[in-house]
């Protein structure tokens, strides 16, 4: 096993996977950029290294900066985390280079699955079912030629697209010419690739991912299903396993056409094989892999008892996987709720300083997060600041504990959308399964999810807790209480280390 590792991260997925090395005796070096200064990955890692100022293409998205400092550090391996670098075949190659391991796949596995429509060919070729749609379109009027077609609905897709950018759906001819451009220069923008394609759309779909994992001696497996459904702006907010939509034989089918698709590609170390699945006919169409670790991996490891962040580092270090397609089972049922700092009727980014911060705790109930009282939410990263997981025996259980968590979960100084994930948890639709990724659009927008809301000012818990304070002191005989050092205090507040 590695001695040093440099995670390429930040936040709670900086956090997750320091936990992880310290079970295993790897020492860990954080990268932080100016606004992250204070965060908590830096306080946590055993060394913490400046890499540049806050927006990312200067800091976390620097490759030399990053390559510099892991070898600077002694370093031997870098875990890229999820989001920024974790994608880039650019970067896996340099590693490589450079003689640094890199924590998940091959750089030509990652460019087979980052490019789109390379993808779809494969997987097709591969046995994998695809949406029925086209090729690469140049112009408008190729477009419209292949939406006659295909037939409305369609979807537009940027080839390089990602993070829900360089993608529209399309209901009548009329509104594909704005969406054909504005998905070429949505690719072009964000990933200098201006080749799109059409699909066809499958109306009120679910979003079903099997989680799969490679290693270098020709070994692979799934575990099992996710559902990722619960979304805005074609990003997810609440994912839960296993699914409750997807039938026992069409669940096992789904898995092996997985890892039959990873082993067909030598696919090396943790990835998402993610479905469009039809839920009138129980069909499921290929969309995309995610070559690296999913935000959402915890309620696989709830369900299934296999630390993954573990998994993905002895597959690095060369080892087998730990264990075999026949010795994992699914156990009871996990949620996941993204807690952002965001509006949550707009879903605009609400960065600021956070004034007090009470994250739930109980049995079953895990939260993986990076903040705390007093800390400032950048505006330049993306707005999630924790998790909220949890397990119970079935789906109602996990629910409920879900339901208990964020009544104590608290978080003042910015808006959150700890109350939209109330009134979705509340909804008939999501309690009983039948929600899509239309969901949020179709159930809880506009006015009638304005209508929802209660919000009450964060400024009357304020109050509420300097009247309680007030009362309680007039009560107290303060002479029973010895005189604490100052210094005391501080270094239990503040996580310091010697």
């Amino acid at each position: 096993m590695f001695k040093k590792l440099l995670v390429a991260n930040r936040g709670e997925i900086a956090i997750r996977v320091i936990r992880a090395c310290r079970t295993l005796g790897i020492q860990t070096v954080a990268v932080y950029s100016d606004a992250d200064r204070n965060s908590l990955h830096v306080m946590l890692a055993d060394e913490a290294y400046h890499i540049g100022p806050a927006p990312s293409a200067e800091s976390y998205l620097n490759i030399d900066k990053i390559i510099e400092v892991a070898k600077a550090s002694g370093s031997e391996v870098v875990h890229p985390g999820y989001g920024f670098l974790s994608e880039v075949e650019d970067f896996a190659k340099r590693l490589k280079a450079e003689g640094l391991v890199f924590v998940g796949p091959e750089p030509e596995q990652i460019r087979k699955m980052g490019d789109k429509l390379g993808a779809r060919e494969f997987m097709r070729a591969a046995g994998v079912p695809i949406v029925p749609g086209s090729d690469a379109v140049q112009s408008v009027d190729e477009a419209k030629a292949e939406a006659e077609r295909i037939g409305y609905p369609i979807i537009l897709k940027a080839s390089a697209g990602g993070g829900g950018k360089g993608i529209r759906v399309v209901e009548e001819p009329k509104e594909l010419a704005s969406a054909f451009r504005a998905c070429q220069s949505e690719g072009l923008n964000y990933f200098k690739d201006d080749r799109v394609f059409l699909e066809r759309f499958i109306t009120n779909p679910k979003h079903i991912e099997i989680q799969v994992f490679g290693d270098k001696h020709g070994n692979a497996v799934h575990l099992f299903e996710r559902e990722c459904s619960v979304q805005r702006r074609h990003q997810k907010l609440i994912e839960e396993a296993p699914s409750v939509s997807v039938p026992e034989e069409v669940r096992a089918a789904m898995g092996e056409v997985a890892v039959q698709a990873t082993k067909a590609l030598k696919y090396v170390g943790a990835g998402t094989i993610e479905f469009i699945f039809d839920n009138a006919t129980k069909e499921y169409f290929f969309m995309e892999m995610n070559t690296r670790l999913q935000v959402e991996h915890p309620i696989t490891e709830l369900i299934t008892g296999i630390d993954l962040v573990h998994e993905q580092l002895r597959v690095a270090a060369g080892m087998p996987l730990s264990v075999a397609q026949e010795d994992i089972e699914k156990h009871g049922h996990a949620i996941e709720l993204r807690i952002c700092t965001e509006d949550p009727l707009t879903f605009a980014p609400c960065p600021g300083k956070i004034r007090r911060c009470r994250l739930p705790q109980g049995p079953f109930v895990r939260v993986d997060s990076y903040v705390y009282p007093g800390y400032e939410v950048p505006i330049y990263y993306d707005p999630m600041v924790a998790k909220l997981i949890a397990w119970g025996h079935d789906r109602n259980e996990c629910i409920r504990r879900l339901q208990q968590a964020l009544a104590e979960f608290m978080l003042t100084g910015v808006k959150s959308n700890i109350v939209l994930h109330k009134n979705i948890l509340a909804h008939p639709m999501f309690l009983d399964g039948s929600y899509t990724t239309q969901f949020i659009d179709n159930e809880l927008k506009g006015k009638k999810h304005k209508e929802l809301f209660m919000f009450v000012d964060e400024n009357v818990f304020l109050i509420a807790a300097a009247i309680e304070a007030y009362n309680q002191s007039r009560h107290k005989d303060v002479s029973q209480y010895k005189v604490s050092s100052r210094w005391k205090n501080l270094s239990r507040f503040q996580q310091l280390r010697v």
